[in-house]
């Protein structure tokens, strides 16, 4: 125990000498953060800017257009076709409502046609607008149904409709959408952490191997088993630090609202450090030199950790690559994540904890089985 206790000690002198080791070890799982933030914060709430073609000059397409124009956080512009998509093109305008000719009329004989919405945003500003403008719509064309084509009883019951106290209130709800991807992104760059971490701690075996040290070392009482082991155990403190650091910076510092409780993110990602740990000594075990042992993490690590989701949603890569992802660690904690967000206890979630320390397990049991190979712990490869 007294050796064990003087290899740990030795081991966080020799790797916090190095100042890199500072920004690795304490600044990468911040800077997880303090992206999230940049990313995130940039997309908050600002009004919508929709600009309108009118080529119908009808009056429900006025009165379309003015009903737009009281909606909160919308901001309305009359402008031509050729100035709508240059303006949509450039990002001037958020979307662009086309009112074609006829739009009116069709609104009024109960089958509304002829109007566009177009974005280069996506479904998600188009979707917005259209449940607005055809809830509007709708209930324009089924006062024209039920006048069956009587204009006068067309023009009172729609006079009587516009001149009700019909409006639209707005409530501000919690976005929790946003909240899961900073979280997401924070977790991600912190299981970046984590790995490169292990990898530079674990990497110590080969350096003194190479400078000779480990070969000093076990003409002591240290066995090398025993400093096998306190490399692990000081690979574990360190990552657990981080882990710990920044949970604490997105709770009480930046106060993140990451909709999971500390302790239940803290136990998922200390399960994920022994795979990081793992994962780090396969890159050890299999190579012959720090050099070869550095190829080995750059070649497993960042597209594991690109292909599994850390650092954009996993939603937009290739079916096939979602697939791939099934097979990583880095994937299943950002799973277990969600669906502690999702509102999910973590009682319930027993598969997805059992297959991270089965990852876990199979990197361990893969160390040990090349150990074995050679017939002695002290040859790492």
């Amino acid at each position: 125990m007294k050796e064990m206790l003087w290899l740990v000690k030795n081991t966080l002198n020799v790797t916090f000498k190095k100042k890199i080791n500072i920004f690795l070890f304490v600044c990468l799982p911040l800077l997880g953060i303090f992206v999230s933030l940049l990313t995130e914060g940039s997309m908050d709430k600002t009004d919508l800017r929709v600009g309108i073609i009118n080529h119908d000059g009808g009056r429900i397409a006025e009165d379309t257009k003015d009903f737009l124009k009281g909606i909160e956080n919308v901001n309305i512009s009359a402008v031509s076709e050729a100035e709508g998509k240059s303006q949509i093109a450039s990002g001037e305008l958020d979307c662009v409502i086309t009112f074609e000719q006829g739009f009116s009329q069709s609104v009024q004989s109960g089958e509304p046609a002829h109007i566009a919405i177009a974005s280069v945003k996506g479904a998600e500003i188009t979707g917005f607008v259209k449940s607005y403008v055809y809830h509007y719509i709708d209930n324009i064309a089924a006062i024209g149904k039920s006048a069956q084509g009587n204009e006068k009883r067309f023009e009172e019951m729609y006079k009587n409709y516009r001149s009700s106290e019909t409006g639209v209130k707005t409530y501000t709800v919690e976005d929790t959408a946003k909240n899961r991807n900073m979280t997401e992104r924070t977790v991600g760059f912190l299981l970046m952490a984590m790995l490169f971490s292990a990898g530079s701690l674990t990497e110590l075996l080969v350096k003194e191997k190479e400078n000779r040290t480990y070969f000093r070392l076990l003409t002591t009482p240290i066995t090398a088993r025993q400093y096998v082991m306190s490399n692990v155990a000081v690979s574990m403190s360190v990552i657990a630090c981080q882990i710990f650091l920044t949970l604490i910076m997105v709770k009480y510092v930046f106060r993140m609202e990451t909709g999971i409780s500390f302790w239940e993110m803290a136990a998922v990602l200390l399960i994920f450090a022994l795979s990081a740990v793992g994962l780090a000594l396969i890159t050890v075990v299999f190579a012959n030199s720090s050099k070869s042992s550095g190829v080995l993490r750059n070649l497993i690590f960042m597209p594991t950790i690109m292909l599994s989701g850390c650092f954009w949603p996993i939603e937009i890569m290739p079916s096939f690559a979602q697939r791939i992802a099934d097979f990583l660690p880095q994937r299943w904690v950002l799973d277990t994540l969600a669906k502690l967000q999702e509102g999910q206890q973590l009682q319930g979630l027993y598969l997805n904890i059992m297959i991270l320390f089965a990852f876990a397990a199979v990197f361990f049991l893969i160390v040990i089985y090349k150990f074995k190979r050679n017939n002695d712990v002290r040859n790492f490869a």
